[in-house]
């Protein structure tokens, strides 16, 4: 997944603005987050110990997946030079090799005494809620903005 960059500044958002990407999880991904995380839970990396859970196979990290927020926020909505302030995440359902998950970062609340946005956070699985949350991010101003 490459996503191209798109820089918005504050004054450039406006509430109900929203951004989505999918990608599909790769068996690969989640040996490479695995490997960067040291998060080598079996769940993660052994079917033969997944097979005997509730989930009846691998699932994806959590955290990988709200990495794919963590990737809309910082490349597209609102881009680079954004800074991550909180995020809440609730998990609703595993994530499995090979699903596609959609993510849909949407901007919900702009404070411009300072130049922050709370943006609502949903990945889905097909029409299955996976993950959901809220996300306050520091957005660049045109006058304070890295490069400039």
């Amino acid at each position: 997944m490459f996503l191209e960059l798109r820089n918005l500044f504050f004054d450039e958002l406006s509430v109900g603005m929203s951004e989505r990407i999918s990608k599909k999880v790769l068996s690969s991904d989640i040996i490479g987050f695995a490997e960067l995380t040291g998060d080598r839970n079996p769940i993660h990396l052994s079917q033969h110990f997944a097979a005997k859970t509730p989930f009846g196979g691998r699932i994806a990290h959590g955290l990988y997946t709200a990495s794919l927020i963590s990737a809309v926020l910082g490349t597209r909505l609102p881009g680079p030079g954004a800074i991550y302030m909180s995020q809440t995440l609730h998990f609703r359902a595993p994530v499995r090799i090979d699903d596609t998950v959609d993510v849909e970062v949407k901007v919900v609340e702009l404070v411009p005494e300072k130049n922050r946005a709370r943006l609502s956070c949903i990945c889905s699985v097909k029409d299955e809620v996976v993950l959901e949350g809220e996300a306050v991010v520091k957005v660049p101003s045109r006058d304070i903005h890295p490069g400039n």
